[in-house]
């Protein structure tokens, strides 16, 4: 979350008043888990190419009022992402642009926290066209379930933990239903999921079992 002096410069920057509401508290628990499908994992040159996102009120999953959209993006969708996340040229020629969703998704998710999985890479993806629009970046709180999962599973460790830090490791070893990957949608899901269970697990001071066994990092992945 930025500071509270760079939220300031921020509400200074703002170049539509009618976005204020950025600014503002809520008043409500609601967090929002959120998660982005690019043409690639490079954030100044890729573009988002499918955004979902789903509030989480009282510990529940509020599928219903989903945002989900597929994105015509700008940068070239290449085969590489497209074995990916299955989303073609011919899907998302006829969709909006990212200048024409971003005030759609602004409104859905307000000033609640996010959540996400690897979620600094989903709010830079976010940015990048925020600020073309408005002049600033997010000003969301966030909760990266792998941060939270690091903290429950590996917190305590002792040298020489196996640290594995993958996105179908982390739902596997909590116990989720596994969905396909690389659906901005089912992600959303899944990381919201996470949330839950990890925070359930913190707030009773719970820690997972971890094996001692010395080995290669893990790292995340989208």
């Amino acid at each position: 979350m930025r500071n509270l002096l760079q939220r300031h410069f921020d509400w200074i920057a703002l170049n539509d008043r009618s976005y204020e509401f950025l600014f503002q508290r809520m008043g409500t628990d609601e967090v929002v888990s959120i998660d982005c499908e690019t043409t690639g994992l490079n954030t100044k040159k890729d573009d988002i190419v499918s955004i979902a996102a789903v509030k989480i009120r009282r510990n529940r999953i509020h599928a219903s009022e989903a945002f989900r959209v597929t994105v015509n993006p700008e940068a070239v969708l290449a085969a590489d992402s497209i074995k990916i996340h299955q989303i073609r040229k011919q899907d998302v020629e006829v969709e909006r642009p990212i200048r024409k969703v971003l005030p759609d998704l602004l409104r859905f998710i307000g000033n609640r926290p996010l959540v996400g999985y690897y979620i600094d890479f989903d709010v830079r993806m976010l940015n990048k066209d925020l600020f073309a629009m408005l002049n600033i970046g997010l000003q969301n709180p966030t909760f990266d379930v792998c941060d939270l999962y690091y903290d429950r599973k590996y917190g305590k460790a002792p040298p020489g933990t196996q640290i594995d830090l993958r996105f179908a490791t982390l739902l596997a070893d909590l116990g989720l239903p596994p969905r396909q990957a690389h659906d901005a949608f089912n992600d959303a899901m899944s990381a919201g999921e996470a949330y839950i269970v990890l925070s359930d697990l913190k707030a009773r001071g719970i820690y997972l079992k971890r094996t001692t066994r010395s080995g290669p990092v893990h790292a995340p992945l989208g």
